[in-house]
């Protein structure tokens, strides 16, 4: 296998393909959304909310947080999860600014 080439990358180049390759599963954006629709972290209830399987929604939880979109808080037995809304917030930023650039202000097309 080749080497990586991020380094040939910006790092807001870099930092958006992280996080978009975090989201880039539908069950992750149910989670994120059914985060977005409480009014506190959620204990357990991400797992009845999705059709799949603990171990599944676990996977997914940890991409989410690896990409620093989530938050998550041992309480007790259970681990308890909520948004990154300082996350949520850059990158909302982030994207509207890249998408913003015009990568040739003449049409091709």
């Amino acid at each position: 296998m080749g080497k990586s080439k991020s380094e040939e990358f910006t790092d807001r180049q870099n930092y958006l393909a992280g996080v978009a390759k975090a989201i880039g599963h539908p069950a992750r954006i149910a989670i994120i959304h059914f985060l977005a629709r409480q009014k506190s972290c959620v204990c357990g209830d991400i797992v009845d909310e999705l059709p799949l399987s603990q171990s599944t929604v676990s996977q997914h939880l940890k991409a989410l947080k690896k990409a620093g979109l989530i938050a998550g808080e041992i309480e007790g037995t259970s681990v308890c999860y909520c948004l990154n809304t300082e996350a949520i917030k850059k990158f909302k930023a982030d994207i509207s600014l890249f998408l913003d650039e015009p990568a040739n202000p003449k049409s091709c097309c």
